[in-house]
Order: structure tokens, then sequence, then C-alpha cells
């Protein structure tokens, strides 16, 4: 008989409309560049992942236009196949299997054509694909 699986629980969260935390949940910052207007004592976070963020090369080349979306996402995929970017997310599905929930804070506008989107993806097995 194999072992049950727990189910990866990952969640976005826009840190300017963060609920707050939840009980058994672990809080990443998944941005390069701290956001903007918010004190660090404000923001309830256990770990700053900027090794997991997309380049900054990368992150200027898309500007958050969604029609660029899927290239970017195929992109910033293939710098997380790599270190320090693999590092990172190895040690963020460590944290996601642990059973609780884990949250990626970002200050993205547009949470869902994000890299923060794309690192769920790719955190719950759903990488694959493009949204």
């Amino acid at each position: 008989m194999t072992p049950a699986v727990a189910k990866v629980r990952v969640e976005v969260v826009r840190v300017y409309e963060d609920p707050g935390r939840r009980p058994g949940e672990d809080r990443v910052l998944v941005d390069r560049l701290w956001p903007r207007g918010i004190q660090k004592a404000a923001v309830d976070f256990d770990e700053w992942a900027k090794d997991v963020a997309p380049s900054a090369d990368l992150r200027r080349w898309y500007g958050h236009d969604p029609e660029r979306f899927g290239e970017f996402a195929r992109r910033y995929r293939a710098e997380l196949d790599h270190d320090p970017g693999a590092s990172a997310v190895e040690r963020l599905r460590a944290l996601a299997r642990r059973g609780g929930r884990l949250v990626l804070l970002t200050a993205t506008r547009d949470v869902e054509h994000s890299g923060a989107a794309v690192l769920a993806e790719v955190l719950t097995g759903d990488g694959g694909r493009s949204r």
C-alpha cells in the first residue's frame, strides 16, 4: 500500500490586500523588490525568497503586459530550472509539503498574470501549462 500524498495547498495573495495569517500557514514574499509604501514591520511573512522571483531582465521585458504572459511564464519556468531559483523552489516545495498552506505574497497588481501565479503552478505540479 502506498502512503497518501498530502495535497499541496498554495495560495497567492496580494500583499496590499492581505487578510492576515491563518493557522497552519507559511507565508513567503516572492518578489525581488520590496513592495512600495509598506514598512517591513507591517507585512506578516516568514521568509523573503528573492531568489525565486523572475530575473530583473525578464521582469523588465515582460512589463506586466498580459499579451506577453505565455512567453513570460515559459521563460520564468526555464529560470526556475536553474539555481538559485531551483534551490528556492525546492525549499518552498518542502514548506508546502508540511501539510499546511503556503501563501505566496506579492505586490503585483495583476495576480493572475504574475510570476507568483506561475510559481504557484510550479509548486502544485500544474507548472506545465500557462494561463
